[in-house]
């Protein structure tokens, strides 16, 4: 079946990008992570990599034409013959119970991102919002990241419900100019209701016994729901989540979930050390970064083109010592023999002792994860600066050398010409 290629979402605020120039041409064979296009949003250039192997065909848009995001521009099929034709890429199917306004739409946080867990909700149909407000969170990769709504008014309608797989590039709410005076809220593949309906169509509370166990009521593959911050009280205080999962708590799990998890009867057995491990967490903001003007000097003048390179290096400076260093970017993650002289790192198939996660071009303005298997530095775009996140566990890393990491590395970022002294 022919894969779809769509203009990604990499921002919350962005409803179109430009394509700047195709790496492919129609009839070309393409391998999965091959860089088909690049296109241009807020002013950064990025490479958009393909999903899949097979032929780029059914190409609809040129270089230098805007795209709405979620826009269906190309296929990746079987034969280098074109596909037939296929729906748009899924949007909320046209309904007049759907208030005008602002679409935010499910980001994309990485290139082979396919869709994202919407985890939970933190406002409801009707409420006020402002555009630096958190309106949901959203599980991708493993990691439980928090999306702003990225206008202001007023929520509108929710068209996606916690638990549900959404794809990236489509829209689960609407922020109208205005009060609703029908708010709706539906499952991502439902039918619309106003939210006056959904309350009058709840049925009445049928008595039951002492809760026993009962399956969760999202469909989470697996997964557990819980807020970022829950994940980290938990971990501080060595709790086990999936004793909610287990004990029949419906998902998602929030910060009031935590009196009923510690009440819970404690298991024979020892608690897993790695989650009883308390962690730490420091961070840094700078007022403007000038690593994106050195990396474009690095590829002109020193023809070093890899960028994750780059950072692993300003992170194995700031460590102190060559190290091994993980950069994970659009949910790409190349390990690095990293060493503080410019041009000397270079990918390995070592294990990582470091890891730096660039969220930069993404919507996330703040994480809250916890501890790792190796201390991470998260990269979240703070105005025209940054903010740096370390995060980390005492067994990793002693709170002076995390404190000396953080400040060098957050020194690197702002000024990296200090990577050459």
């Amino acid at each position: 079946m022919p894969l779809d290629v769509i203009m990604p979402a990499l921002g919350m605020a962005q409803e179109t990008g430009q394509i700047v120039a195709w790496h492919k041409q129609p009839g070309d064979p393409v391998a999965k992570g091959d860089v088909l296009f690049e296109v241009e949003t807020d002013k950064a250039t990025m490479e958009v990599e393909a999903a899949g192997d097979g032929f780029l065909t059914d190409v609809v848009a040129g270089e230098g034409d805007d795209v709405p995001v979620g826009d269906v521009i190309a296929k990746i099929s079987d034969s280098a013959e074109s596909a037939a034709p296929s729906p748009e890429a899924a949007k909320p199917a046209p309904s007049d119970d759907l208030p005008d306004g602002k679409a935010v739409i499910m980001p994309t946080l990485g290139m082979a991102q396919d869709s994202g867990l919407l985890v939970a909700w933190h406002k409801e149909p009707g409420d006020a919002v402002s555009a630096d407000d958190v309106l949901f969170e959203v599980e991708t990769d493993k990691s439980v990241n928090e999306v702003n709504a990225g206008f202001d008014g007023y929520l509108g309608a929710t068209l996606a419900e916690a638990g549900e797989d959404v794809p990236t590039g489509q829209t689960i709410a609407i922020i109208t100019a205005e009060k609703p005076a029908n708010p709706v809220a539906r499952k991502s593949a439902g039918v619309a209701a106003p939210q006056a309906a959904v309350e009058e169509a709840k049925p009445e509370p049928v008595a039951k016994p002492a809760p026993a166990k009962q399956a969760p009521a999202p469909a989470t593959n697996g997964r557990i729901l819980a807020s970022p911050k829950l994940r980290r009280l938990a971990l501080e205080q060595g709790l086990d989540l999936q004793r909610l999962v287990d004990a029949g708590h419906t998902q998602p799990f929030h910060v009031k979930d935590l009196d009923a998890l510690r009440a819970l009867p404690q298991a024979s057995d020892k608690t897993d050390t790695a989650t009883a491990q308390a962690s730490g967490r420091l961070t840094a903001e700078i007022a403007s970064e000038g690593f994106t003007d050195f990396a474009a000097w690095a590829a002109t003048t020193a023809k070093l083109t890899d960028m994750s390179a780059l950072l692993a290096g300003l992170c194995a400076a700031s460590h102190g010592s060559d190290t091994t260093v993980a950069v994970e970017s659009f949910g790409e993650t190349t390990i690095y023999a990293a060493s503080a002289q410019l041009g000397a790192t270079q990918p390995t198939e070592d294990a990582a002792k470091l890891r730096v996660r660039d969220l930069r071009f993404s919507a996330i303005s703040s994480v809250a994860v916890g501890a790792e298997d190796v201390p991470t530095l998260t990269l979240t775009r703070n105005g025209v600066g940054l903010t740096i996140t370390l995060e980390f566990a005492p067994a990793q890393l002693a709170t002076t050398d995390a404190i000396t990491l953080l400040s060098n590395f957050a020194g690197r970022m702002e000024q990296p010409l200090r990577h050459l002294l």
